[in-house]
């Protein structure tokens, strides 16, 4: 056929195209940096405590879904929510502060729990990692660096003789802290 195109070269032409497009958005996507790992987060560490919203809707749910049991989108529920929250006057949301309030408490007194446990876990790692360290020096290079004498005659305190002490300092003195 002179002149006209065939059914059969147009989709080919479209499927390169398309091949074009696809190779260029490959290309971009491949461009993106990759995302930074987190820090895996600890599953023993407390949740934060509901703020007075939060447990304002806790009641309202269980309300909520016995005036409207067919509506299960939680979109409606949360407008609803938000609306009577705003509507409500400060001595009717001081309950629900109040519960926040006690929770709150509660949170802060387990975390500072937690902390200490995490600080308590940590300082005996870098005690055991410590130790290992001054087990692995054979005893010959601990007293060669003792006993360097400079002209005066007095010896030198090596920076190993240093962290020894310091280190020792250090369980002195959470002993005396935790006591």
């Amino acid at each position: 056929m002179k002149g006209g195109k065939s059914k059969s070269d147009a989709p080919k032409k479209a499927d390169a195209k398309l091949s074009v497009k696809r190779k260029a958005t490959e290309k971009a996507v491949s461009k993106k940096p990759a995302k930074s790992a987190k820090a895996a987060k600890d599953p023993n560490k407390p949740k934060r405590p509901p703020s007075a919203f939060f447990v304002f809707m806790e009641e309202f749910r269980k309300q909520f879904k016995e005036k409207n049991p067919n509506n299960k989108s939680v979109s409606a529920v949360g407008k609803a929510a938000g609306d009577k929250w705003r509507s409500m006057s400060a001595s009717d949301k001081a309950p629900f502060e109040a519960k926040a309030a006690k929770r709150k408490a509660e949170y802060n007194k387990t975390m500072v729990a937690y902390n200490k446990k995490q600080s308590d876990g940590a300082s005996k790692k870098k005690v055991e990692e410590e130790e290992e360290d001054e087990s692995d020096k054979s005893k010959s290079e601990v007293h060669d660096d003792d006993e360097d004498d400079d002209e005066s005659g007095e010896v030198k305190t090596t920076r190993t003789t240093m962290m020894m002490t310091t280190s020792k300092e250090l369980l002195n003195w959470e002993e005396g802290m935790g006591a």
